[in-house]
């Protein structure tokens, strides 16, 4: 069963692409999901991602929480299990 990541504090010109290679780095990403405004089209500031791999899963939590992407210090925890 796959992990899944919360990655918060994004720039709204952070792609989900950018997002995707930079987690790639710590491993393998089954997906990658940018939340989008749906009335602007822009960028929520927050996105999800999913590994496989435990172990893998915690080094990019330990990787990347904190790190300047954009100029930008992202928050990256497990993510909450989604509510009704």
């Amino acid at each position: 069963m796959d992990i899944r990541i919360y990655v918060g504090n994004l720039a709204k010109s952070t792609t989900q692409d950018e997002i995707n290679s930079l987690f790639a780095t710590a491993g393998k990403v089954t997906s990658t999901e940018l939340i989008m405004d749906k009335g602007t089209g822009l960028s929520k500031g927050f996105a999800f991602v999913s590994m496989p791999d435990q172990a893998e899963a915690e080094k990019a939590i330990s990787m990347f929480n904190a790190y300047s992407l954009a100029d930008s210090a992202l928050k990256v925890n497990v993510a909450k299990p989604k509510v009704g």
